[in-house]
């Protein structure tokens, strides 16, 4: 099986917990920072806060539409906050380190998407990296408005 790695980082003016706090509150932080219209929705299933939280996600990007379930975890809580998608094979992870002792983030948002086989595969790679870093950095820097804005 095939995967694609695409990463985005930048460094956030906000401290770590505050950073992570955004990323794990499903229902009002999380869904204000998404890129539109890429993000179409985001639907809470169960929890809505970190590890435990089950949403449905719906994407659009270039006329493509997909949907995911997405279960979120925290392999490192407060560091690493992680989405999957094992039917779409998609995981997506948020990881947040603190830089400028501790009064800064250094923010990463990686996944790691299975490939289609054949030729619809070879466009994925050839697409799919670009066009989702694009969206990662949109999504830092809304984040970093975010925190700004919410005086984080």
């Amino acid at each position: 099986m095939s995967l694609i790695h695409v990463e985005a980082t930048e460094i956030i003016n906000a401290r770590p917990e505050a950073v992570y706090a955004v990323f794990a509150d499903y229902r009002v932080a999380h869904p204000a920072i998404l890129p539109k219209p890429y993000f179409a929705d985001l639907r809470i299933e169960q929890g809505g806060q970190g590890s435990g939280t089950i949403v449905q996600a719906a994407m659009n990007v270039f006329g493509v539409k997909r949907s995911y379930r997405l279960t979120v975890t925290e392999p490192e809580p407060g560091r690493v906050l992680m989405e999957t998608d094992p039917d779409a094979g998609v995981v997506t992870k948020f990881i947040v380190e603190p830089v400028s002792g501790g009064q800064q983030s250094r923010v990463t948002i990686s996944s790691d998407t299975r490939l289609s086989a054949g030729f619809a595969g070879l466009m994925e790679r050839l697409m799919n990296p670009p066009i989702t870093r694009r969206i990662y950095r949109q999504e830092l820097r809304q984040l970093a408005d975010y925190l700004r804005q919410n005086g984080k």
